[in-house]
C-alpha cells in the first residue's frame, strides 16, 4: 500500500456507522447535487463491486453524492471495461483510493464453486474459476476473488502514471451482508 489516507479512515469510520445506521447518512441534499452538477464529481474512492442489490456501497460507507466512483458486475469481476473505468476515474477525476469489495453469499462464487454457468454469465464464472483455482470453501473463494481483482488492477494499470500513482492505495475487503462489517485485506 502507498499510504493509509484519510480516506480509507472515512471508509472505516463510515462502515462503523452503517452497522447500526437505519438509513444512509451521507449528504443526498439538493445543495451537494447543484454542487456537483455545476462543479463536476471528485470522488476519493473507487469502489468495484458485485451487482447482488444486497450491496450498496454508498450504505455501507455512509457515503453521499459524490464521494465514491462505483463500478457494479456480478461477482466484481475486472474484464476490459471495469478496467477501463477505473482508469478513467483514478486518471481523469484524480480518485486515490481504490477498493475491490467482494462479499459473502455471493451468488457468482457459488454458481463457479458449483460448477460455473453457461452464456454470458460463463464469461464471469470463468474468470473467477481463474481467480479462485482449486478452492471450495465460499469464503475462502471470495477473498481469492477479491485479492485476484486488486492484483488484476496493479498489473494492467501499472504503466499508468496517470491512474496509479505513488500515491494511490489498491485494496480488497469483503462486506459480511448479514451483519454490515468490512473485512479489510
Amino acid at each position: 500500500m502507498a499510504h493509509q489516507t484519510e480516506t480509507l479512515t472515512k471508509l472505516k469510520k463510515g462502515n462503523e456507522l452503517y452497522l447500526s445506521a437505519k438509513s444512509n447518512p451521507g449528504d443526498v441534499s439538493p445543495e451537494v447535487r447543484r454542487d456537483t452538477a455545476a462543479n463536476g464529481q471528485h470522488p476519493a474512492t473507487i469502489v468495484i463491486c458485485c451487482s447482488d442489490s444486497r450491496v450498496v456501497p454508498e450504505a455501507i460507507f455512509s457515503a453521499g453524492i459524490g464521494e465514491l466512483f462505483v463500478i457494479r458486475v456480478a461477482g466484481n469481476v475486472l474484464l476490459d471495461t471495469q478496467l477501463a473505468s477505473v482508469q478513467y476515474a483514478a486518471g481523469h477525476l484524480h480518485s486515490k483510493t481504490i477498493v475491490v469489495l467482494g462479499h459473502t453469499h455471493c451468488g457468482a462464487v457459488g454458481a463457479t464453486l458449483a460448477g460455473g454457468a453457461h452464456g454470458f454469465v460463463k464469461l464471469l464464472t470463468d474468470e473467477i474459476k481463474r481467480a479462485i483455482g482449486d478452492e471450495t470453501d465460499e469464503y475462502r473463494a471470495v477473498v481469492k476473488n477479491t485479492l485476484a481483482g486488486v492484483e488484476i488492477i496493479k498489473a494492467k494499470l501499472a504503466d499508468d502514471h496517470e491512474a496509479l500513482t505513488a500515491e494511490t492505495d489498491v485494496l480488497g475487503a469483503v462486506y459480511d451482508i448479514e451483519t454490515g462489517k468490512v473485512e479489510w485485506l
